[in-house]
């Protein structure tokens, strides 16, 4: 299961950083994505750390302003945001790839991934 939280309503220019907790003993076999969904548009992936190295993969869109990171330790993984804008508001959710172990590329799909958090709403007020 994955939990997510920190979302909230902020003004452009603002921060936030969301956590993701995960149960389970595996979470570090795992490569980790952060998605989001505005009213009316399709699922788009944002950002992901593969599960070994820690590299990673950002979206045009947010490239600069935001960032992921984890701790295995805490079996957590984290979006950092700055620079908000009125386009980042979405809901967004964290989620982990449905293989475990992945040697290929760091997928950005959603039909890569088959354990969702519930979403946490970020509103960014201009």
């Amino acid at each position: 299961q994955l939990q997510a939280s920190g979302g909230g309503l902020v003004q452009a220019g603002a921060s936030l950083r969301l956590s993701c907790a995960a149960s389970g003993r595996t979470f570090d076999q795992y490569d980790m994505g952060w998605f989001r969904q505005a009213p009316g548009k399709e699922r788009e992936f944002v950002v992901g750390i593969r599960w070994l190295g820690g590299r990673t993969t950002t979206a045009d869109s947010v490239r600069g302003r935001f960032s992921i990171s984890r701790d295995n330790a805490k079996n957590t993984v984290y979006l950092q945001m700055n620079s908000l804008k009125p386009e980042d508001t979405a809901i967004y959710y964290c989620a982990r790839d449905s293989q475990y172990w992945r040697s290929s590329i760091l997928r950005g799909t959603p039909q890569s991934y088959d354990s969702w958090g519930q979403g946490t709403q970020v509103t960014v007020s201009s």
